[in-house]
């Protein structure tokens, strides 16, 4: 019997350098809807952290090769992704750039944490532990 595993994915906050509140959402073009982090799956053989640029890039347009500053947290609910179960690593990247919507992203713009529109996944989730972080509230390990 073959192993059945979570398949790995990267999601990135990237928020303004000068305002940490504001965070980059990309709206899905293909279902689940809503919007979403940056992100996506990885690719094999390839690094979590590069994995993570190359969704920001492909989504966005944005490069944040030299802005990707350190990994976030996990999340592993079997639940997250409807699709399937997923294992994401979630990164912290700040951009003062534009982003234009590319690949597979309808639109892509900056949100105030306070003014969010409906998230997909379990990134309402990740917004709300990356709130906390901000305020200097350390998020609970996730099950």
């Amino acid at each position: 019997m073959p192993y059945r595993n979570p398949v790995p994915t990267v999601d990135v906050i990237v928020h303004r350098p000068d305002d940490k509140r504001q965070v980059l959402l990309v709206e899905r073009k293909n279902p689940p809807p809503g919007w979403a982090l940056p992100g996506g799956f990885l690719d094999y053989g390839e690094f979590a952290s590069d994995g993570a640029i190359r969704e920001v890039r492909e989504e966005t347009g944005l490069d944040v090769s030299s802005r990707l500053y350190r990994l976030f947290h996990a999340y592993s609910d079997p639940a997250r992704d409807p699709r399937q179960h997923t294992l994401t690593l979630v990164f912290l990247a700040d951009s003062a750039g534009t982003p234009t919507a590319s690949d597979d992203a309808a639109d892509a713009r900056f949100y105030s944490l306070d003014a969010l529109p409906p998230l997909a996944f379990d990134h309402a989730q990740i917004l709300v532990d990356y709130d906390a972080f901000l305020r200097g509230t350390t998020p609970p390990p996730r099950r």
